[in-house]
C-alpha cells in the first residue's frame, strides 16, 4: 500500500478539511482529494462523510484510522530502524509523560548515551494512551509512567519513588494557608490526588490546575502561588525563588518503566534500566 495514502487520510482526519491537509502536507488540495479516492476504492468502503465543511469518519473509517495509524508507524519505524548509521547496533525507541522527563529521565537519558556507544536512540513525549498503544504495536520499545498498566503483554519495572513537596512563592506559609492563597493543583494521577485531597477536606477552587509540573514551575515564577512539585525539579529554586512549606508532607510518587514481553530488544532494555537499580 502507498503511505502517502495513509498520510492523506490521517492528516484529513485530524485537521477535519480537506484544504488544511493539502497545506499541511504540501500538495495540492486535488492530490490530497485523489488520494482519498484512491484509497476508497482500494478498501472498498467510504472513509469520511462531507456535508459542506464538515468532515467526519464514517464507521468504516473509525475502523480503519486504528490500523493506518499502526501501519504508518510502522514504516517510519522501519524506516529508521534500517537508516541507522554504521557501528550503531540497535535503535532503541523511549517516550514518557512530560514530566517525568523533567524530574529525572533527562539525566537517564545522557548515561544511556555514554554508557551505550552502540546504541541509537529516539525520545519523544507521549501521553499515557498513545504510549501504551504504540507499546503494544511494536512501534515503541520502552516507556515510562506514573501508573502502571495491567496487561500480560508488557513487563514492569518500579523505578525511584519521585518525592513531591509542596512549594511556595512565599517564604514562612503554612500548608493551610498556601492552599488557600494562589494555590495550583497538579495532577499528579489518581492516587495522589486521593492522599492530597485527605490531606486538604475544605480547599478552595485553585487558581490553576495543570497536568504537566513545568506548566505550574513556569506559572509560579511568573505570577507567585504554591504547588506540590517534584524536589528535583525545584532544588535549584529552593531558599532563592522559592520556599518549602515545612509542615505540608511529602507525597511520594511512584514511576514505573513499561516495555513489551517479546520485545527482541529485551537485554538492551534491561541494561539501560539498570542506572535505576544505582540511582
Amino acid at each position: 500500500m502507498d503511505v502517502g495514502l495513509l498520510k492523506a487520510f490521517l492528516e484529513v482526519y485530524r485537521s477535519r478539511h480537506f484544504g488544511h491537509a493539502a497545506k499541511n502536507l504540501f500538495i495540492s488540495q486535488s492530490a490530497v482529494s485523489a488520494r482519498i479516492r484512491q484509497l476508497e476504492d482500494e478498501l472498498g468502503v467510504k472513509l469520511f462523510t462531507r456535508d459542506r465543511n464538515n468532515i467526519e469518519l464514517t464507521t468504516a473509517g473509525k475502523r480503519f484510522l486504528i490500523y493506518a495509524e499502526n501501519i504508518l508507524n510502522t514504516w517510519n519505524r522501519a524506516r529508521q530502524e534500517i537508516a541507522i548509521p554504521e557501528g550503531i547496533d540497535i535503535l532503541l525507541s523511549i517516550a514518557a509523560l512530560p514530566s517525568l522527563w523533567d524530574i529525572f529521565l533527562e539525566n537517564w537519558l545522557s548515561w544511556v548515551h555514554k554508557n551505550n556507544t552502540a546504541t541509537a536512540l529516539q525520545a519523544d513525549v507521549m501521553r499515557t494512551d498513545s504510549l501504551m498503544r504504540n507499546l503494544l504495536d511494536g512501534t515503541l520499545d520502552l516507556g515510562f509512567v506514573f501508573d502502571p498498566p495491567k496487561t500480560p503483554r508488557l513487563l514492569v519495572k518500579e523505578l525511584i519513588p519521585v518525592p513531591l513537596i509542596m512549594v511556595s512563592s512565599k517564604k514562612n506559609i503554612s500548608a493551610e494557608e498556601a492552599v488557600k492563597d494562589d494555590y495550583i493543583f497538579v495532577d499528579w494521577g489518581t492516587s495522589f490526588s486521593m492522599i492530597h485531597a485527605r490531606q486538604h477536606p475544605d480547599i478552595p477552587a485553585p487558581k490553576l490546575r495543570a497536568n504537566v509540573g513545568r506548566i505550574a514551575l513556569s506559572f509560579l515564577g511568573r505570577c507567585g502561588g504554591a504547588a506540590y512539585l517534584p524536589e528535583a525539579m525545584v532544588n535549584d529554586q529552593l531558599n532563592s525563588t522559592l520556599f518549602r512549606v515545612e509542615d505540608a508532607p511529602i507525597i511520594h510518587k511512584d514511576a514505573y518503566a513499561i516495555y513489551s514481553k517479546t520485545s527482541s530488544k529485551q537485554e538492551t532494555i534491561e541494561k539501560v534500566l539498570s542506572w535505576f537499580d544505582k540511582a
